[in-house]
C-alpha cells in the first residue's frame, strides 16, 4: 500500500478514466520489463548516478529472465468471491469465519465514485494513467530498505494487489522486484477497473472487514451508496494500518489522516472547495458495537479442523454456518478467569525485559507516527497493552499506547519490573526510552508494568450429562501460540489422577473408612544391586494411619501407592480405560497412583463427567448443528441423556467417589472452592506434579465438569510454592462462580447398593466389615519393585 504521508506533496496530475483493457494493449510483457527500466536509467542519469544505472541494466536482464517464471494470474483473472465458513456460539454469537473475507462484494460499476476517488487519492492518484510501476517510487523505496526507517512507499494500486495475492509481508529488496515484476503482469492480464474491483473488495480494512463495502456497514452502519465525502476519506485511511488508524480505537490519529486525505482529493479534482470544507465539518457518527467481542479462537480453529475434515476444501466456499455447544457467556467467563490466572502468576516472575528497542526521532511531529510504525509489529494483546517507552526513571516511567495516549506508571506499577528500571540493569532488560513494553490496567484504574508470560494454560468445560462443551480455552493467546493445550498437551495429571486408582480400589472391597498407614517406605534393593526407593510425601511429612476419604483430601501420596499394590497395578492400569483414558500411556508401575502418566485436559474432563453423571462415559460434542447458506440442515447432534450402553461404572461407585472428591473441597486440597463458591455441590481434586511442573484442578458441579491446567510447553520447573491448588484451582472457581451463577444446588444423590453407616457410606456387600478395613500391617505393606518398575519410578507427586 502507499506510504503516503501528511507531509508528503500531493500528486499533481488527477485520476482519469481507463482507456485500456488487455484486449487492446500492444506492448508486451518482455517490452514492459525493458520500459520500466529504460525509465529507471533515464531517471538515474539525470541525477548523475551513472554507476547504479549499469547496475540495473544487469538487473533489468536478469528480471526479464525471471518473468516467465512468475506465478499464473488464476486467483485474480477468475476472481470470485466465496461464501466463508461461519463458526458461531449455541446462542447466535460470531466466534470466527474461515475462507474468503469478502462478505459483500460489489462490482466496480456499483462502488460511488466518493469512495474510489478517496481511495484514489490516497493510494494511487496515477492509477489510470501509469503501467502498474511508479518508477521512482519503487526506487526510493528499494534504497530506503538500507536505511533506518524501513519504509517501502510507492506501491501502487496494482502492486498492492501483486502483494495481496502472491507475496509475504517481509520488506526486503528481492520482494519488492517480484511484486514490481508481477503488477507488469496484471496490467498485461485486466483492465484497470478490473484490478480496482479487486483491490477494493479483497484489502483488509480492520474489524473482520474485508473490502469497502464490508467497512462501510462495519464503521458506520450504512452501505457504500450513502456515504458522505467525509466517511468515505475515513475508511480510505485504513489501508496503510488499520490498527493504527482505526477511527473508533485512533479517533485523534484517524481524524489526521481523513483530513489529509480529503485535501488530496481536492488537489486531485474529484471534488469542489465547498465539498472539502463541508466533510472537514462534518462529525461523523459511528456504529455502536452490537454485541461484546467473544475471544473463542481455539474452539472456532477445532470446529474448522472437524468441518475439514467432512467437507474439504468446499468448507472455505460453501458458505456453511457452524452452531456449537459453548455459550457466549461461559466462554468469555472462561477465557478470562485463565488469562487472569496466568497474569497473576506471571507478576510472580523475574522481568525478562522488554521486546524490543526503537530510536525515537526528537522532533515531536515525527514521534506519534514512530510510535505507530514502531507498535504496529507489537500488536495490543485483548488487555495487555503494547507501549513505547517516553521516559523511565526508578520512581516514574512514561510510555504511548497506539492509540498515542500518554501513560504515566508509578508506585506499585513499576515493581514487576524493578530489575529493568535500575541504571546498573543489563542493556538487554533495561526499561529506556525507546523500549517497547507490555501494560495492563490494574482494577483500580492504575497501569501497571508487565510482561507477556511464558507460561500457558488450558481450561475445558463440559456437561457431564451430555457431553456439551460448554467452554474451551485452548492457551494464553490463539495469534502467539496455536497450540491447543485442550487437546494436544500430553501431561502428567499428577494427585488429580488418584481418584481413578482410588474408583477401582472400591471394586476390590476398599471404602471410604479402610484405614491405610500413611508411614514411610522403604524398598531396600536387596541382592538386585540397584538403588533404594524412598518415596516421599509432598510436604515430607508422614501422619499416620487413616481413612481412605481423608488420604484422599490430604493427598497422600504413602496411601495412594499402598493402596495401587494391594489392588494390582494390571488390575488398576485395565480400570482407567473405563474414563477414556490410554493404557499405554500409564505404564505398569506403582508410580501410576501418583499420576505419572500422560492425559489431555479433554481426557480428564470426560473422566470426571463420569462421576458427575453417575456412571456414564459421554464423548465430548462441540458441533450442534451445520447448515448451508441457504438455512438446509446438513448435520444435528441430539444432546440428550446417555443410555445404559455409555455406562462404564456402577452408579454406586460414582456416588461414594463423589463423596470423596466433595470431601477434597469442602475439608482438603480445594476446601477454598465451597469456602469461595458458597455451595455444598463442589466436588474435585488439585494435581500438582514433581517439581511443580503441571498444576490442575479438575471439577464438576453435577450440571457442568470443568478442567484447568497451568505449565510450560518445554517443561519446568513452576516454582517451589506453586501447586494445583493455588495456581489452577482459583482459575476454576473464577469461571465456576460466573457459570453456576443461578443453578440450583444439586448435590449428587446416593444410589441403590450403598448404605450409610454411622455417617460413612459403604457398598451394601462390605458395610459389615466384610472388605478391607485396614492396610496398615506388615503382610500388606507393598513388595520392593521389580527391575522394570524400578526404572519407572520417578519422583513423587502431589
Amino acid at each position: 500500500m502507499s506510504d503516503a504521508d501528511p507531509n508528503d506533496p500531493a500528486p499533481s496530475s488527477s485520476a482519469g478514466t481507463d482507456k485500456r483493457s488487455s484486449s487492446t494493449s500492444t506492448a508486451t510483457p518482455a517490452s514492459r520489463v525493458a520500459s520500466v527500466f529504460l525509465r529507471l536509467i533515464a531517471a538515474l542519469f539525470g541525477t548523475g548516478l551513472a554507476l547504479v544505472a549499469a547496475g540495473l541494466i544487469c538487473g533489468g536482464i536478469a528480471l526479464a529472465v525471471a518473468y516467465p517464471n512468475l506465478p499464473e494470474l488464476d486467483a485474480i483473472t477468475d476472481y470470485r468471491p466465496k461464501l466463508p465458513l461461519r463458526i458461531y456460539s449455541a446462542d447466535g454469537v460470531l466466534l470466527g469465519e474461515y475462507g474468503d473475507e469478502r462478505r459483500q462484494f460489489t462490482p466496480i460499476a456499483e462502488i460511488p465514485d466518493v469512495m474510489k476517488h478517496a481511495v484514489l487519492a490516497i493510494e494511487d492518484a496515477r492509477f489510470y494513467q501509469h503501467s502498474g510501476v511508479d518508477y521512482l517510487g519503487v526506487l526510493r523505496a528499494g534504497i530506503a530498505q538500507f536505511g533506518a526507517a524501513g519504509s517501502q512507499g510507492a506501491s501502487t494500486i496494482t502492486m498492492q494487489v501483486a502483494r495481496n495475492f502472491y507475496l509475504s509481508t517481509e520488506k526486503t529488496i528481492t520482494r519488492k522486484l517480484y511484486e514490481v515484476l508481477l503488477a507488469l503482469k496484471i496490467e498485461s492480464a485486466l483492465s484497470k477497473d478490473q484490478i480496482l474491483e479487486i483491490y477494493m473488495n479483497q484489502i483488509y480494512l480492520g474489524q473482520r472487514a474485508h473490502g469497502f463495502a464490508a467497512a462501510s456497514e462495519i464503521y458506520f452502519g450504512k452501505p457504500l451508496r450513502e456515504l458522505s465525502v467525509a466517511e468515505a476519506a475515513m475508511l480510505a485511511g485504513l489501508p496503510k494500518a488499520p490498527s493504527a488508524y482505526n477511527p473508533i480505537a485512533n479517533p485523534r490519529r484517524a481524524t489526521v489522516r481523513q483530513r489529509y486525505i480529503v485535501d488530496r482529493m481536492l488537489d486531485n479534482g474529484f471534488i469542489t472547495a465547498e465539498q472539502r470544507d463541508t466533510a472537514l465539518a462534518q462529525n461523523l457518527k459511528y456504529r455502536t458495537p452490537t454485541e461484546v467481542p467473544v475471544h473463542a479462537e481455539y474452539l472456532a480453529e477445532a470446529a474448522r479442523q472437524l468441518m475439514f475434515a467432512q467437507y474439504g476444501a468446499d468448507t472455505y466456499t460453501r458458505g456453511l454456518n457452524v452452531q456449537l455447544t459453548v455459550q457466549a457467556a461461559d466462554q468469555a467467563a472462561a477465557y478470562h478467569a485463565l488469562r487472569k490466572g496466568l497474569m497473576d502468576f506471571e507478576r510472580r516472575q523475574v522481568y525478562r525485559g522488554p521486546e524490543a528497542y526503537v530510536d525515537l526521532p526528537a522532533d515531536p511531529r515525527a514521534l506519534d507516527a514512530r510510535i505507530a510504525e514502531a507498535l504496529a509489529d507489537h500488536p495490543d494483546n485483548d488487555e495487555l497493552k503494547a507501549a513505547v517507552v517516553l521516559e523511565a526513571s526508578p520512581k516514574k516511567v512514561i510510555a504511548a499506547l497506539q492509540s498515542g495516549e500518554a501513560l504515566t506508571i508509578v508506585g506499585e506499577g513499576l515493581k514487576p519490573a524493578t530489575s529493568g528500571l535500575s541504571d546498573r540493569a543489563d542493556p538487554k532488560v533495561q526499561v529506556r526510552r525507546g523500549a517497547i513494553v507490555r501494560v495492563l490496567k490494574t482494577v483500580k484504574g492504575d497501569w501497571t508494568l508487565t510482561q507477556q508470560p511464558e507460561v500457558e494454560g488450558a481450561f475445558v468445560s463440559m456437561e457431564p450429562g451430555t457431553g456439551a462443551i460448554r467452554a474451551l480455552v485452548g492457551g494464553f493467546d490463539f495469534g502467539k501460540n496455536k497450540f491447543n493445550h485442550v487437546t494436544q498437551a500430553w501431561r502428567q495429571p499428577g494427585s488429580s489422577f488418584k481418584p481413578f486408582i482410588y474408583s477401582a480400589a472400591l471394586e476390590k472391597g476398599f471404602t471410604p473408612a479402610t484405614v491405610v498407614n500413611d508411614a514411610p517406605l522403604f524398598f531396600d534393593a536387596g541382592s538386585t544391586g540397584s538403588q533404594p526407593w524412598e518415596p516421599k510425601n509432598y510436604d515430607g511429612t508422614f501422619d499416620g494411619p487413616m481413612s481412605l476419604r481423608r488420604a484422599l483430601a490430604k493427598s497422600k501420596n504413602m496411601v495412594s501407592i499402598r493402596v495401587l499394590q494391594a489392588i494390582g497395578v494390571p488390575y488398576a492400569r485395565d480400570w482407567i480405560t473405563r474414563f477414556g483414558f490410554e493404557k499405554e500411556r500409564h505404564d505398569p508401575y506403582l508410580t501410576m497412583a501418583l499420576g505419572a502418566g500422560s492425559v489431555t485436559p479433554m481426557q480428564m474432563v470426560t473422566g470426571y463427567s463420569v462421576f458427575a453423571n453417575g456412571g456414564y462415559r459421554v464423548n465430548p460434542v462441540l458441533i450442534a448443528r451445520v447448515t448451508d447458506n441457504r438455512g438446509r440442515v446438513l448435520h444435528e447432534t441430539k444432546l440428550t441423556p446417555p443410555d445404559e450402553s455409555l455406562r462404564v461404572i456402577e452408579p454406586r461407585n460414582a456416588f461414594i467417589m463423589s463423596s470423596l472428591l466433595q470431601e477434597v473441597a469442602r475439608s482438603g486440597t480445594a476446601a477454598r472452592a465451597q469456602a469461595t463458591l458458597k455451595r455444598p455441590d463442589i466436588y474435585g481434586k488439585t494435581g500438582t506434579t514433581n517439581d511443580s511442573m503441571d498444576a490442575w484442578f479438575a471439577g464438576f458441579q453435577p450440571s457442568l465438569a470443568a478442567v484447568v491446567w497451568i505449565g510450560y510447553d518445554n517443561p519446568r520447573k513452576l516454582g517451589d510454592r506453586e501447586t494445583g491448588g493455588g495456581l489452577s484451582l482459583p482459575v476454576w472457581i473464577e469461571f465456576m462462580g460466573q457459570a453456576l451463577k443461578g443453578v440450583p444446588v444439586a448435590e449428587v444423590q446416593p444410589t441403590q447398593g450403598v448404605v450409610n453407616v454411622a455417617g460413612e457410606w459403604y457398598y451394601d456387600e462390605f458395610s459389615g466389615g466384610q472388605g478391607v478395613s485396614s492396610l496398615n500391617t506388615e503382610e500388606h505393606l507393598p513388595t520392593p519393585p521389580n527391575e522394570d518398575e524400578k526404572k519407572g519410578i520417578l519422583d513423587l507427586f502431589r
